[in-house]
């Protein structure tokens, strides 16, 4: 017996030599490191070139004179900041951003939570799936869909509609009212999948830690705010960051609502159809290249500040 134990563990121990020596082996060290680069290869390029290269192409062309004879300073931003339409802009992204914002912290943190809290598999798994349909719609199709919603002689909720006093669509749409509507159309086409995920956060909360609490008396309303939102913080910090580089980039929204309205909504509405209009109807393209800097400049600034104060890199 004594021998066929020490002949076992001879073998194993070769085994494991064998198996030591194979993973160490260049060649298996260089495989996955190829592999990966040939994974990562084609987005790297594709990177480069509608990223990377168009973002140094609008560099090099805020900073350089209109009829392109040499550098000219700060010219292109004072230009369109003096623009009459340039603070309105901003005022109408910035209170859109601002409730959207809000509204993604508030009901998809609420939303997840009560999605986890729920026992029935079944249950959670349907909700999940009906929280994420509308982000299969792409833009211009959910801004199609709101646009029969917010029709009070058409939309199935014309009742509310009513109720708040507003009889035709252009009661509806109105500029004061935009922010608003922009926010609601971006929360119900884009909270879905940040739903999903802040589900997925909740679950890799040890269950260790959740039991612990309910034993030190913990109700769900102190789980939730004493353990579980600080426990996906960075999550939350990580979908406000994401968001708000979405929501500076307005377009599609208020293009279409501009077209539907036939002028209503006007054709410079957002920062990005401002510089739409510079680069496409004024063939401006240097005054577009700065308001786009302008935007980098701005979502740049805000993401490191939510970094900063949301934790997102701090090691647990």
């Amino acid at each position: 017996m004594k021998s066929n134990t020490s002949d076992g563990s001879s073998v194993g121990a070769g085994f494991l030599r064998r198996r030591s020596a194979l993973a160490d082996s260049p060649k298996r060290r260089m495989a996955p490191s190829a592999m990966s680069y040939a994974f990562v290869g084609p987005y790297l390029l594709f990177t480069i070139a509608f990223g990377l290269g168009p973002a140094l192409y609008a560099l090099y062309l805020g900073f350089t004179k209109r009829d392109g004879s040499g550098f000219a300073g700060f010219a292109n931003f004072t230009h369109v900041m003096k623009d009459f339409r340039f603070v309105p802009a901003v005022e109408h992204v910035g209170f859109f951003v601002g409730i959207w914002l809000v509204a993604l912290i508030i009901l998809v943190t609420f939303f997840s939570l009560l999605v986890h809290s729920i026992g029935a598999n079944r249950v959670r798994t349907s909700l999940r799936t009906i929280y994420y349909l509308p982000g299969a719609l792409a833009g211009a199709s959910s801004v199609m869909l709101w646009l029969f919603l917010l029709d009070p002689t058409a939309s199935p909720a014309n009742f509310l509609l009513r109720a708040m006093g507003m009889d035709s669509f252009n009661q509806v749409v109105v500029p004061s009212h935009m922010p608003v509507i922009f926010a609601i159309i971006a929360f119900w086409a884009g909270a879905g999948g940040w739903i999903v995920i802040m589900y997925g956060a909740l679950n890799n909360i040890s269950q260790e830690i959740m039991e612990a609490a309910r034993i030190d008396g913990a109700g769900p309303l102190q789980l939730a705010l004493r353990i579980q939102i600080p426990m996906i913080r960075k999550w939350i910090t990580y979908m406000v960051i994401m968001s708000l580089a979405a929501g500076v980039q307005l377009f599609v929204e208020p293009q279409f609502l501009s077209q539907a309205t036939q002028g209503s909504i006007p054709n410079d509405y957002s920062l990005n159809q401002l510089a739409y209009q510079y680069a496409f109807k004024q063939n401006d393209f240097h005054g577009a290249s700065a308001i786009s800097l302008l935007l980098l400049i701005v979502a740049l600034s805000l993401s490191a500040i939510f970094v900063a104060r949301g934790g997102l890199f701090d090691k647990e």
